[in-house]
């Protein structure tokens, strides 16, 4: 019987965000400005009356998602957990919880982190795909076969794999993965294709910041993205951090692995409940709740 805090990735995002917690939590409040301080913009204004659109800026995004996360988790931080994980950018979140990272050094790296990934985007343009009721065998072979960049990019619950590349390696694996039996391809409104080759050079500029972030011993195990299992050293944290950019999110086999090793109990901390529904689709035994 072990209880697991996970927490959500770019996606999750919504006007209005984390607005009660700065309201109702001094504490909230004071970490919210200091987010706001060491961004030199006023993040919380955006998240509290920013559009959807203001959101859905990759710069912006991620830490306003990050910072929900984190004020979350620490209303409830008296219960530890055992065991966390966090989905793509969650993972920043994860590791705070975990005790890895500072809240001041995560932050820094999620600022950075969002920033190269949009330089990225800039720099070459792609996008991503959810491809629904394939296999995910079938659908990574097909990518295999395509010659474009478009890889898996989000193992996310069984029949559901987002794939991402190139704009044109995108349209030809749809067409190919409809053909093989999809049910759906349906390209995502993103700015690039996160998870893939076309990320590398966003890599090098996190890499930079993460050598120079200070990385303690988890108190409790992180499973990361893309290895899925239970990691322990902090050494081994920060590679597959950097790692992630480029690799994909298994978020189905990490769930899997949880439950292996004894999860029961998944709170989801952060906006949004997408990742209780996928951990559902992915083991119908396990109990799931949310607190944002």
């Amino acid at each position: 019987m072990k209880h697991a805090y996970v927490f959500p990735g770019q996606g999750a995002q919504f006007p209005g965000m984390a607005k009660h917690y700065y309201e109702q939590s001094a504490f909230a409040k004071k970490i919210m400005e200091q987010a706001n301080e060491q961004l030199g913009f006023r993040l919380s204004d955006i998240m509290f009356s920013g559009s959807e659109e203001d959101l859905r800026r990759t710069d912006v995004t991620q830490p306003a998602i990050f910072l929900h996360s984190v004020v979350a988790y620490k209303s409830i931080e008296q219960v530890r957990p055992d065991m966390v994980a966090g989905h793509s950018l969650g993972e920043f979140s994860a590791l705070v919880a975990a005790g890895v990272l500072s809240f001041e050094d995560a932050l820094r790296l999620v600022a950075a982190r969002a920033n190269a990934m949009q330089l990225a985007c800039e720099q070459q343009p792609g996008t991503m795909a959810a491809i629904l009721g394939l296999a995910d065998e079938k659908v990574a072979e097909i990518c295999a076969a395509i010659q474009e960049v478009v890889v898996p990019a989000n193992y996310n619950c069984p029949g559901q794999l987002v794939i991402s590349g190139s704009v044109a390696g995108i349209e030809k694996a749809c067409v190919a993965l409809k053909e093989a039996g999809a049910k759906r391809a349906l390209v995502l409104p993103v700015g690039g294709a996160f998870h893939s080759p076309l990320m590398k050079p966003a890599e090098e500029i996190l890499k930079t910041a993460i050598q120079s972030a200070t990385f303690y011993q988890p108190v409790c195990p992180v499973y990361q993205n893309v290895v899925a299992k239970a990691v322990m050293d902090s050494e081994e944290i920060k590679q597959n951090l950097i790692n992630q950019l480029t690799g994909p999110v298994k978020w189905t086999q990490s769930i899997q692995a949880m439950v292996a090793d004894g999860a029961t109990q998944f709170t989801e901390v952060g906006p949004g409940k997408v990742l209780q529904g996928l951990i559902q689709k992915i083991n119908k035994e396990s109990a799931v709740a949310s607190v944002g």
